[in-house]
């Protein structure tokens, strides 16, 4: 049976157009700050890496996995993200991929992406970035220590961001805050097992591999060409898969069901790649690989090129 997978971001008319205006100044903000320190810390051989970076968590990002309660869950991707290239770059990273998400396979409101960008690529990261440092710290970067922090970075990332979607719900009057904070924590604490258990998946393989990486906080300038070969395998593996991604509601439309402001989504203006199906092809989970490529490919593009300009610019700024 095919399951195909659905958009998963707070969609416009969820959020006020106050609240709505107040996270896109905030993250334009956080960017801009980003933008800065990532212009500073940037290497040449960190370029391709940011890219297939966002591509891998963009193509994982599609395929959702059951939970129990019929509800499904998502790859976040925020704490991988953190751990790889560190905070401010990992900013960079999920701003490409929510932003991309938004603009051209209609995944979130575009009123509203500020509000995503800030749950995801803000306090995702922060959340990551602070958990994984502590046991780092603790553990004096030992084993245990780089393998605990990255399941509770992940587990904390989905947890905070969705307590954090629920204030921004409470704060536009559509949903009281003793029915949406609860509802939102309550699935996402089931939800952030999967991301926690991706996440140290993750670590643990690279704690294998290459340790070097396991350094959160740092862009790593060393040769990290079979990184980004073997990223790029990985997206092409989560994209060819995206078709079994599971159906149910992903947790935010499962809570807004079960409080009863699903009607309170707006369609998109307009429509590109809706629901991540190429349009014009009559097989649907071809139109899902496809769909899920061409999204990998656009993002790294995005990231890549966003990461290539600050380079260039520190480049211009040191002669």
């Amino acid at each position: 049976m095919l399951y195909l997978p659905t958009p998963m971001h707070i969609p416009d008319g969820f959020l006020s157009v106050v609240v709505s205006i107040i996270f896109w100044v905030i993250s334009a903000v956080v960017i801009a700050v980003a933008l800065r320190k990532v212009n500073k810390q940037l290497g040449e051989k960190e370029v391709p890496l940011m890219g297939i970076l966002a591509a891998a968590i963009f193509a994982g990002q599609m395929l959702n996995f059951s939970v129990t309660g019929g509800t499904s869950g998502h790859l976040m991707g925020a704490a991988i993200a953190t751990i790889l290239v560190g905070p401010w770059a990992a900013v960079l990273v999920m701003t490409s991929v929510v932003s991309v998400q938004a603009i051209v396979f209609q995944d979130g409101g575009l009123l509203v992406l500020g509000a995503n960008i800030f749950n995801m690529g803000i306090i995702g990261v922060a959340v990551s970035y602070t958990m994984f440092r502590l046991f780092q710290k603790i553990s004096n970067g030992k084993r245990w220590g780089l393998l605990t922090g990255s399941f509770l970075a992940g587990w904390t990332s989905i947890f905070i961001a969705s307590l954090v979607a629920a204030l921004q719900l409470a704060l536009s009057n559509t949903s009281p805050a003793n029915l949406a904070i609860p509802a939102m924590g309550g699935i996402h604490a089931l939800i952030g097992i999967g991301e926690g258990l991706i996440t140290l998946g993750a670590v643990a393989f690279l704690i294998a591999s290459r340790r070097d990486l396991v350094e959160a906080g740092t862009l790593h300038n060393k040769d990290n060409r079979t990184v980004w070969i073997g990223g790029a395998v990985v997206t092409v593996i989560l994209a060819v898969l995206s078709p079994i991604a599971s159906s149910h509601p992903d947790g935010l439309e499962w809570v807004a069901e079960k409080i009863g402001f699903l009607d309170k989504a707006r369609g998109a203006v307009y429509n590109v790649v809706p629901d991540y199906v190429m349009p014009g092809l009559n097989n649907e989970a071809l139109a899902t690989i496809i769909a899920g490529i061409i999204g990998a490919i656009i993002v790294f593009a995005v990231a890549y090129g966003v990461a290539s300009s600050r380079k260039k610019s520190s480049g211009e700024e040191t002669v």
